[in-house]
């Protein structure tokens, strides 16, 4: 018994040593790969949306690929036929880990700016590549929040998505989904626009917030739901809404 102790020990053991050197590997990947890429986003400098975006989101498409295969991850996007013929719309995604944010926004099927917290500017490069996809905030300031929901108005207005992550930070407790803030629902009402939830799928087991430095390759799983449609809901109907369809999707689905 004290030898099988041992040997899950020292099994235990390995796995953490090699989920660490993997995640030491993606972040020099991902540091690297994107000063190679960063000169190609400077075309965001000089053009104006929503070119801007549809470009960003194809350059992003090409690093993210080549990021995560050589990171050992593979992702599967369901539901993209949802899109067609849809209106443009308020995306909610659920989120888990760092890496939601890299994947949902290029591989979405079609363009959209995220909301970004505002200290994200200050990163060297990686600040400048994602504010060109956002509509940044500082949640600590009422009249930048205030802004921050006029400029997503604007975005819906220049005919293209919105992706909001309701939870506001990553979920770190063991239940499905954290309870949702208003805005994405406030958004969708105020102007009439579908809201599309997408549930992401195994990023909580592939780059967790705890152990820090820790990766575990495998496949990051975007499943695009049915749109929901404003009319009739207030903020808070649809919200729940919402929630009850991603969370029991989310049970359902999640192998973790």
């Amino acid at each position: 018994m004290i030898g099988n102790l041992n040997d899950n020990f020292k099994m235990k053991l390995i796995k953490n040593i090699i989920a660490r050197v993997l995640a030491i590997w993606a972040i020099l990947l991902f540091v690297s790969t994107m000063f190679i890429f960063f000169p190609f986003y400077m075309v965001c400098f000089i053009i104006s949306d929503p070119q801007k975006t549809r470009y960003h989101r194809f350059l992003s498409q090409i690093w993210m690929r080549f990021f995560l295969t050589l990171s050992g991850c593979t992702f599967k996007v369901t539901g993209k036929e949802v899109f067609d013929g849809l209106e443009n719309a308020v995306v909610v995604c659920n989120h888990n880990s760092l890496i939601d944010i890299p994947v949902s926004t290029p591989f979405l099927a079609r363009a959209n700016k995220t909301i970004a917290k505002k200290s994200f500017v200050y990163v060297p490069l990686f600040g400048w590549i994602y504010q060109f996809a956002s509509v940044i905030v500082d949640r600590k300031n009422y009249q930048s929040r205030r802004e921050s929901y006029e400029e997503m108005k604007r975005v819906l207005n220049n005919g293209l998505d919105m992706l909001i992550y309701p939870e506001g930070t990553r979920n770190k407790t063991d239940n499905p989904l954290k309870s949702f803030f208003d805005g994405a629902f406030r958004l969708s009402v105020d102007t009439g626009k579908p809201i599309v939830p997408v549930v992401i799928l195994n990023t909580k087991k592939i780059l967790p917030a705890k152990p820090i430095l820790y990766l575990k390759p495998g496949k990051i799983i975007l499943n695009i739901l049915p749109a929901i449609s404003p009319v009739g809901h207030t903020t808070e109907t649809l919200k729940k809404l919402v929630f009850d369809i991603m969370a029991e999707h989310y049970q359902k689905n999640n192998n973790s």
